[in-house]
């Protein structure tokens, strides 16, 4: 079907900002629905009878599904595209955000039912990163990944920071289930708005005007053998799994997700139980990480762009990156030494900061190295910041338990110096070469 651009474009407004700009409301949203269980956390702890190691379970097993679903999700994300697949992922969660409210505490199974519906959760939440990534490779120059990708990252700390307050007051108003309803009936009627005003491809969106389709086509980088046959071509796993740059970005990104996770799963009970906050404090102070977050995810974009046109893709990709996780670590050693909950709050936020810094660098990368396979390659990479993340969410109240909560972040530490070394292995300049 011909689609008259000039007629249905609105004037003077770039549709990918737009669109993109959804896709961080969905980011948002679907945070909201993986840190409520950790807000509720300590009354559901007290009504279960769950102790910080059993309820690390529950944490868990939303990353185990998340996990193992990414590659899977990837490849839908290619087969469907990413319209189809995020208005079925946001009913997918709504749901099972639903049945998480809906365990009864007294029934002896509850808490292998909470780790079930928790990994179902996980399951459908993976579709969202890897099919936002497919978006990001068809809708935008390769010049303005960065930023595309600071900007729908900028939705995990928006939602995160949202979390706290917004969660907190509805869970003392209505108790802890309320939190959870909320969250479903927000997720399905965004799918529905994102169904609507979304499509795979910009030659197909009949609002994008004929100069935007051309800025976004001549920049992308399409190549014959990846982006035009992508559909029909088979998935180059072998190159996928054993190329030196992908793992050592996958390597990265699981240190990435170990350290952000301490915020996640457990930084809001950490005010609470070990700095001594009231349940109003903590969820006040542990905004503060995930504005950082937001911030950071936003620069980080913008920061990157810039770097890669005035210096080259090495250092706007690789060295920011590198650079961010290496003062990600000293201000998680200096925040957690200090005495006052205030100040601890506000440094380790800049540590989270810093993290978040890198964001995009890890989805531009991909996303400029697949071409039409951005979805299973990013899916890839973010299974092992999954795997990291479910490891930090059972890990961190063990290490805490037997040897201190310092011994938790001086791990991060170390991890985040780890990830931030093996960028200095990336070609940035890398593409998938087999189809």
């Amino acid at each position: 079907m011909l689609i008259d651009r000039n007629a249905n474009a609105p004037r003077n407004l770039p549709i990918r900002y737009l669109l993109v700009t959804g896709i961080l409301i969905l980011s948002a949203i679907a945070f909201l629905d993986r840190t409520n269980i950790s807000i509720a956390g300590v009354k559901i702890g007290q009504e279960f009878q769950i102790d910080n190691p059993h309820l690390g379970w529950v944490f868990s097993a939303f990353l185990v599904g998340y996990a193992v679903f990414q590659i899977p999700g990837g490849v839908l994300a290619r087969r469907f595209g990413p319209r189809r697949l995020l208005a079925f992922g946001l009913v997918w969660w709504g749901i099972f955000t639903i049945l998480t409210a809906l365990v009864p505490p007294h029934r002896p199974a509850a808490l292998a039912e909470l780790i079930l519906i928790r990994a179902a959760l996980g399951a459908g939440e993976a579709v969202m990163y890897p099919s936002a990534n497919q978006f990001v490779e068809r809708w935008f120059p390769m010049r303005e990944r960065g930023k595309a990708n600071g900007i729908i990252f900028g939705g995990v700390g928006l939602g995160s920071a949202l979390a706290p307050p917004l969660l907190t007051a509805i869970m003392l108003r209505y108790g802890w289930h309320a939190p959870f309803w909320f969250c479903a009936a927000l997720g399905i009627a965004a799918g529905g708005v994102w169904y609507w005003a979304a499509r795979n491809t910009p030659e197909s969106h009949p609002w994008v005007s004929s100069a935007e389709l051309a800025t976004i086509v001549q920049g992308r980088g399409d190549r014959e053998d990846l982006s035009c046959h992508a559909e029909r071509a088979s998935v180059p796993w072998g190159e996928i799994f054993t190329n030196r740059s992908i793992l050592a970005i996958t390597a990265s990104y699981f240190t990435y997700g170990y350290i952000s996770w301490i915020f996640f799963s457990w930084f809001y009970l950490y005010l609470a139980e070990v700095r001594g906050l009231s349940l109003q404090s903590s969820a006040v102070y542990s905004i503060f990480p995930f504005a950082a977050m937001s911030l950071g995810s936003l620069l980080g974009g913008v920061l990157s762009d810039w770097l890669v046109r005035r210096f080259g893709p090495r250092v706007g990709r690789c060295f920011l990156p590198a650079v961010a996780l290496s003062v990600t670590a000293f201000l998680l050693t200096a925040g957690s030494r200090v005495h006052q909950a205030q100040s601890a709050s506000l440094i380790l936020a800049c540590g989270a900061g810093a993290l978040y810094l890198s964001q995009s660098c890890f989805w531009s990368v991909t996303s400029d190295f697949a071409g039409g396979f951005a979805g299973v390659v990013s899916g890839a990479m973010n299974m092992g910041c999954q795997i990291g993340a479910a490891v930090t969410a059972s890990l961190t109240p063990l290490i805490a338990a037997h040897f201190g909560w310092q011994a938790s972040f001086s791990t991060a530490t170390g991890l985040a110096l780890l990830g931030g070394l093996v960028w200095l292995l990336v070609d940035p300049n890398a593409r998938l070469s087999s189809t």
